[in-house]
């Protein structure tokens, strides 16, 4: 079967970027001038995906409104005559079908992917991390379903983090088995430093055979009192082959501080209309 439905996972408090987000849901966020959420969702489309399924709770209205079509503002621009504004509008409200579904209590990750199981239904998905921007000529997404296709198992996206930061990932205990290609042997969430078996940690970009729903059904509370996607992966390792992809791409933690404002720093470097005056500032401030 086709990989064509996507969950993205927008549920979270966002907590580490509070007092905004308060008011504010963290994938709202601005990268310059569209959403930390905008990003992820085009990744998915990108990939093929043609069928998103958003997981959101309380105060994430501003992300059902972003993805919504905006007469009023379209009849704006349209008087004003900014035709690239207008497109940009408009491509926004016509990104592939997207349905939400509410997370209504925040119980882990494993919980917000197990809200999507009867729309998923029995076939193979995608998950994407609603605050984490991964960017390559080649989606992540795409990479991982392209490694599914291959091998009809479920693909997870990993990358070499630093030896202090292993208490923050799910870390992957795995034997080569081809260029950049992990079987994966154990998973871990959250390990202390001396008990993570590596230092490959889960980016937040999975493909999963429907098997991984049963699997979170029988997942215990975890770390943070959360039912973990982590340990569930455990669970579904007994059952079927798992493979772990140190994908190609630059990915940024949008949802902590500083992977934020690195990739508002790469995208205005990137900008054509922003690049001198921000190299300008970089400079001077480098100099003081």
């Amino acid at each position: 079967m086709e990989v064509k439905k996507a969950v993205i996972l927008a549920a979270g408090l966002g907590t580490r970027f509070l007092p905004i987000t308060k008011a504010m849901p963290k994938e709202m966020l601005p990268i310059i001038d569209m959403p930390i959420i905008h990003h992820v969702v085009e990744e998915a489309a990108l990939s093929g995906i043609d069928d998103i399924i958003l997981i959101t709770g309380r105060g994430k209205r501003a992300v059902e409104d972003y993805f919504d079509v905006a007469p009023e503002l379209e009849i704006y621009l349209e008087k004003k005559k900014n035709d690239g504004l207008l497109k940009t509008i408009r491509d926004i409200s016509s990104f592939p079908d997207i349905h939400y579904i509410r997370q209504k209590n925040p119980r882990g990750l494993g919980d917000a992917v197990l809200r999507a199981e009867k729309h998923v239904g029995n076939e193979p998905f995608a998950v994407l991390l609603g605050d984490d921007i991964i960017r390559d000529q080649i989606p992540c997404t795409k990479q991982l379903i392209d490694i599914f296709y291959k091998y009809r198992c479920t693909v997870i996206a990993v990358q070499n983090v630093l030896k202090e930061n292993v208490s923050k990932y799910g870390i992957v205990k795995g034997r080569n088995y081809e260029d950049s290609l992990y079987f994966i042997e154990d998973i871990i969430e959250k390990p202390k430093q001396e008990e993570a078996p590596s230092t490959l940690g889960t980016v937040g970009r999975y493909v999963f055979t429907p098997e991984i729903f049963d699997c979170i059904k029988r997942t215990s509370v975890g770390v943070e009192d959360e039912i973990q996607l982590t340990d569930a992966i455990r669970l579904l390792k007994d059952i079927q082959k798992i493979y772990a992809y140190n994908f190609q791409g630059k990915r940024y933690d949008a949802g902590d501080k500083v992977g934020y404002i690195q990739a508002i720093i790469d995208f205005a470097l990137e900008n054509k209309e922003l690049r001198g005056d921000i190299l300008k500032y970089l400079k001077m401030v480098v100099k003081e």
